[in-house]
């Protein structure tokens, strides 16, 4: 059994909105809910676990309500740290999970490939992260901005979600670090500090955070382009499905 933890409860100040940024609306949807559909189309997955911030706890069971298609869900409340959002997520994952997955809930374009690689190596190794390669330059400065070194490219990944972990692993994790007093930059830094092997997936560039409203219209577009490309490959099926009847048919007369 798979679950997934969504930490949801981000207040979107640099979004610039009057409201929890993963209510705004993508494609015509709010974004949550296209996250949310992305994994509750995976097989692999039984439960989703949101976590909102406090007040905001009825408004998404009325809004997920009416969402068809989505797998079973509990609400949970969030922390004054994602970290700690996603602990109080994590009382509510049901017992037969093995492995747990955490996705920020603004991240709606992720592939179905990167979920089920990140489960399946999780399943392997015990934690898998999704991340792709650092495209970009990267320096070292000091406080006075002088560059004191440059980070060999090959070496940098840019960290993504879903992060996948063995229940085991992730639970033993959250304990130490809340025992430690010790705040990460993200689930994988909690296990890695156990001296846990955590093993990196590949992911693509498509699995942006929504963050600001750059990366918003950033969405849209590449949803566009997404949902273009799948009817391009539905009409071609089509026309292809229909050239081989007519096909049979002049052959047959």
């Amino acid at each position: 059994m798979v679950s997934v933890v969504f930490p949801a409860a981000g207040a979107g100040r640099r979004m610039r909105a009057d409201r929890n940024k993963v209510f705004l609306e993508l494609a015509e949807k709010p974004i949550l809910v296209h996250t949310l559909l992305k994994f509750s189309d995976c097989p692999s997955i039984s439960e989703l676990i949101v976590v909102v911030a406090a007040g905001e706890e009825t408004y998404i069971e009325e809004l997920l309500r009416g969402i068809h298609g989505l797998k079973p869900y509990r609400v949970a409340t969030g922390g004054s740290e994602r970290q700690y959002s996603i602990a109080n997520g994590l009382e509510l994952v049901d017992p037969a999970a093995e492995v747990i997955l955490v996705h920020d809930a603004a991240r709606p374009l992720v592939s179905p490939e990167t979920i089920e690689n990140v489960i399946k190596t999780a399943r392997c190794t015990g934690a898998a992260i999704a991340a792709v390669p650092e495209k970009y330059t990267v320096k070292i400065v000091d406080e006075n901005r002088i560059v004191k070194d440059t980070i060999p490219r090959e070496t940098l990944w840019e960290v993504q979600t879903p992060q996948g972990f063995r229940r085991d692993i992730l639970y033993r994790a959250y304990q130490k670090a809340k025992e430690d007093g010790f705040l990460g930059t993200d689930d994988a830094s909690l296990v890695e500090r156990m001296g846990v092997d955590v093993k990196v997936v590949e992911s693509d560039y498509r699995n942006v955070k929504i963050t600001t409203p750059e990366d918003l219209l950033l969405a849209e577009a590449l949803l566009g382009d997404r949902t273009l490309s799948h009817a391009k490959g539905v009409a071609e099926t089509a026309l292809n499905f229909a050239a081989a009847k007519l096909k049979v048919k002049l052959h047959r007369t």
